[in-house]
């Protein structure tokens, strides 16, 4: 049983203060990884409480505008129950989410029915921002464990992976544009969104590096100094 500390959003806050019973059923979800998704199922063990960790001054998670008399983050104790078998990807759940308006379901998952389908489809998680702690409607709930259990959805992912692949290759280029940034900030982990997004340092050495060799060319052009011509009779380039 672990408590869930640290969550400074409100919205979450409020879920976890007012909606999370005891025993409520948990996915448990992993994102800050390389292939984030559902890994395991929890149970809620304790019912929302103040989090203590923000009025430590020496914790990580340590608010200056709340304190014990007057709590404003709260918390929830979670047991944890089992690892899924084949835990379902944030990739798999988003392409079945643009597959809910459909007629037909893949057969790898036919399991889940249409209903299982729209279901997925209506989850916050594809919906909306990202909140650590977010409510899951029960046939959501039921078809993201079903996925866990009985896998063969692994095809799915790798198809729709291929399918990115097609069309014009674009060629690879060092240095990237800034397009190509803004999109990499997109794409990015949360940790890293606005170290990519905003660092300039790799722009400005590119321009300096071109200043560099714009100079050397210029040097190179200039005439050789005749044998016995003073240098300060050189022609000076501006």
């Amino acid at each position: 049983m672990v408590p869930m500390i640290g969550v400074r959003n409100h919205e979450a806050k409020k879920i976890m203060k007012e909606r999370m019973k005891l025993g409520d059923q948990v996915l448990f979800y992993h994102s800050n990884c390389k292939t984030p998704g559902v890994f395991a199922l929890a149970e809620i063990a304790k019912e929302g409480y103040p989090d203590y960790t923000a009025w430590d001054t020496k914790h990580p998670y340590f608010d200056p505008k709340t304190d014990e008399s007057n709590p404003t983050w709260y918390m929830v104790d979670v047991k944890f129950i089992r690892r899924l078998a084949h835990p379902p990807t944030l990739a798999l759940i988003k392409h079945l989410a643009s597959l809910a308006s459909s007629a037909s379901i893949p057969d790898e998952i036919s399991y889940i029915g249409k209903e299982g389908l729209e279901a997925i489809g209506a989850m916050q998680l594809v919906n909306r921002g990202r909140l650590s702690v977010q409510p899951v409607e029960k046939d959501a709930f039921d078809c993201i464990v079903k996925f866990g259990d009985r896998g063969g959805w692994d095809d799915l992912v790798e198809q729709k992976g291929r399918g990115k692949g097609k069309g014009t290759a674009t060629p690879k280029t060092s240095t990237p544009t800034p397009r190509k940034v803004k999109d990499r900030a997109i794409e990015a982990p949360r940790t890293n969104r606005e170290e990519v997004a905003e660092n300039p340092k790799p722009m400005k050495a590119d321009c300096k590096a071109d200043a560099r060799s714009d100079k050397a060319k210029v040097k190179q052009k200039e005439p050789p100094v005749s044998k016995g011509e003073r240098r300060s009779k050189r022609i000076k380039l501006n």
